[in-house]
């Protein structure tokens, strides 16, 4: 059987087929990265726009890279929340008018939840495991017992990872998007050369804190010694910023795996997934902390780190597995946390 998955929650217009035996059979994205980068981050309106004009063409090329038609698929799913409010309802309604035509079986998938389960699109993963959820709005720890089965070990109290990457490149004067940028910068500059804090390290949660890091670049960039035009500068700078972040995730994935052990005694695999997740170093920092803790290691590949039509239709397959669909009446959830989401009730 084969899902059509859409994902429209920010700045990629994606969609995909995927069969229920997790094969992808297309994956196509549409980045509106050009859009937006004279204004140094994502604006929702020309976002939803450009959702509006792309989708058609990107659903029609999803399905003729797999050599499919609606007439051949098993459902369609697409992103409800969270995400900017325009561009979810872009792909909601697109998804909803496709499933009605067709008489095909709806799915209101949950965005954060479809970011957990893509590790097992291409790892064969047991429930329970560890998840953490880093991108440009989260920074989570869940525990994963089954596909809507979760539960919040920790979060941030205040900005997520990939906003910290994002405005320090900006104080930097890097490109957007910042992640990428600063570790790219970061590759030519020396880690140790600005000693900036580390937020909650070594407290006994596994809560995240980054505004003040955000904020010790800032002030480090305001400091008469210190000269952005001079690139060696910079490249330390974002070196430090990057160890400085990669340690804080190094530190919390520690204690979450002691809380996550507690829970789960039998669950032994870390999976990280999300747009950050595609950074090397934390990649590398991370495989460090759950090899000495007896772990197992996952995440998706690069392509499938960032938002993606695969990992909604892969949570959409999952959903009808477990014998759910959704009514053409669910509603666009800007703010949809994953504690709201039901554990499915057992056979």
């Amino acid at each position: 059987m084969f899902f059509l998955g859409i994902e429209t929650s920010c700045d990629e217009t994606a969609a995909a087929v995927v069969a229920d035996d997790r094969t992808i059979l297309s994956n196509v994205i549409l980045t509106q990265l050009e859009e937006h980068k004279p204004y140094g981050g994502v604006v929702p309106e020309i976002a939803a726009r450009s959702h509006l004009h792309n989708l058609p063409q990107i659903v029609e090329s999803a399905l003729a890279e797999a050599k499919l038609d609606f007439a051949k698929l098993g459902g369609v799913a697409a992103t409800a929340g969270p995400g900017l409010i325009g561009g979810v309802m872009v792909g909601l309604m697109t998804a909803k008018s496709i499933a009605l035509v067709h008489h095909l079986p709806f799915f209101a998938i949950n965005h954060m939840e479809a970011h957990a389960l893509t590790p097992r699109l291409t790892n064969d993963i047991d429930f329970p495991y560890l998840a953490l959820l880093v991108s440009g709005g989260h920074s989570q720890f869940v525990a994963v017992a089954g596909a809507n089965d979760h539960r919040i070990l920790g979060t941030t109290m205040d900005d997520a990872i990939g906003e910290a990457f994002d405005k320090s490149a900006n104080l930097l004067d890097l490109p957007y998007p910042g992640g990428p940028a600063i570790e790219a910068a970061a590759a030519n500059g020396d880690p140790t050369a600005f000693d900036l804090p580390r937020p909650l390290k070594g407290r006994p949660n596994c809560d995240f804190s980054f505004s003040g890091l955000k904020t010790a670049v800032r002030k480090l960039i305001e400091r008469p010694d210190i000269r952005l035009e001079e690139g060696s500068t910079v490249a330390d700078i974002a070196a430090s910023f990057q160890a400085a972040a990669t340690e804080i995730a190094a530190d919390r994935t520690r204690h979450a795996i002691g809380m996550f052990k507690q829970i789960h005694p039998e669950g032994k695999t870390l999976v990280v997934a999300g747009g950050v997740a595609s950074n090397k170093t934390l990649r590398r920092e991370l495989q460090n902390v759950v090899q000495a803790a007896d772990f197992n290691f996952a995440a998706p590949p690069l392509n499938l780190c960032t938002d993606n039509g695969a990992m909604i239709a892969y949570a959409g397959a999952l959903r009808l597995a477990a014998g759910e669909a959704d009514s053409a009446d669910v509603e666009v959830r800007p703010r949809w946390p994953m504690t709201e989401l039901k554990a499915p009730k057992a056979a």
